[in-house]
């Protein structure tokens, strides 16, 4: 896992995971790919951003996501 592309800075973003300290946020990327934008595209609209930096966001977004905690709904 490539988590260690994220960067978390207050300074950036305003603390929002970010891919190599860039202003470029994790949600933004996946925003993107959600929205339909490939691959590709993300990585043409963005020519800084190398494809191992989409790996590093999803992987965290997933990380993320079984970290979090949902409170239980009782039936």
């Amino acid at each position: 896992m490539q988590i260690n592309r994220i960067t978390l800075d207050p300074g950036v973003m305003g603390g929002k995971p970010c891919v190599r300290g860039l202003r470029v946020t994790v949600g933004m990327i996946l925003g993107l790919l959600a929205s339909g934008y490939s691959r590709e595209r993300v990585l043409q609209a963005y020519p800084y951003l190398e494809p191992e930096d989409i790996d590093a966001a999803l992987a965290y977004a997933a990380w993320r996501m079984e970290e979090r905690e949902e409170p239980l709904v009782a039936p």
